[in-house]
């Protein structure tokens, strides 16, 4: 526990076998549960799994085909409302969040000050260190239309993925209508915006890539079919706003 509050890891893999063990044993000792979620992997992730798993009680296995990592971190997501968590943070299966972090995305959530708390990397020069230009350019793209999407202008890193939020937050989206894929992290922005979360970014690293680790965001192909997405998000929110429906959670 922290501060009082049942935390769970959600760890997103699809093939990952190089790291999942480590990542999967940076997670701290004050995580409740770890949700392991095999997304659909076709290398030995699987396996690796179930060996932590046997000899960790914390570590719980989700094991589904092939969706995508939105997909992924909403089956976990689904688990932790079920099992009724306090706080769920997502952590990649290939071991680039820095558990050292891990605390201050919890912290004000568990003191009530937010209802999402997330990696932003944009504002300190330091920690943009290792980001491609070209990744730079396409975050700053997707964060503006983002926030346009959202209808929240604040939003300063919309592509970063270290996140964690509230049992309360996490019941009052629509888990089942999350993108599937990696535009997962701006479709559920605009979600929460919409609903009027308490959204709080918090400077972090950018944590490298190392050795052979490739990413496995294709940025040609992402950019468009996030931003085809974004779209479509506006108009859901404007439809939303208009026809004042939406869940609240200053309700």
């Amino acid at each position: 526990m922290y501060l009082n509050k049942i935390i769970a890891a959600v760890v997103p893999a699809y093939n990952e076998e190089k790291y999942i063990e480590d990542a999967i044993n940076s997670i701290p000792e004050f995580v409740d549960v770890i949700y392991a979620v095999n997304d659909g992997s076709t290398d030995n992730t699987g396996i690796i799994m179930t060996e932590l798993a046997a000899n960790n009680k914390k570590i719980v296995i989700i094991t589904k085909e092939n969706g995508g990592v939105g997909s992924a971190i909403v089956s976990g997501y689904k688990r932790c409302v079920q099992d009724n968590i306090d706080i769920a943070a997502v952590m990649a299966g290939d071991n680039q969040m820095d558990p050292a972090y891990l605390s201050v995305l919890i912290e004000p959530i568990a003191n009530n000050q937010a209802d999402y708390a997330k990696a932003e990397r944009m504002t300190v020069d330091e920690y943009r260190e290792g980001m491609s230009n070209f990744r730079r350019l396409g975050n700053w793209l997707l964060r503006w239309l983002t926030r346009i999407a959202a209808g929240n202008f604040n939003i300063i890193d919309s592509q970063a993925g270290y996140t964690a939020i509230s049992n309360h937050a996490l019941k009052v989206i629509d888990l089942d209508g999350i993108y599937h894929y990696y535009g997962y992290c701006n479709d559920i922005l605009v979600k929460l915006s919409v609903a009027k979360a308490r959204i709080l970014e918090i400077p972090m690293p950018y944590v490298n890539e190392e050795g052979s680790r490739e990413s496995k965001i294709r940025y040609q192909s992402y950019i468009p079919k996030v931003s085809w997405l974004l779209l479509r998000l506006m108009f859901w929110r404007l439809t939303k706003v208009f026809s004042r429906k939406e869940k609240s959670l200053q309700q």
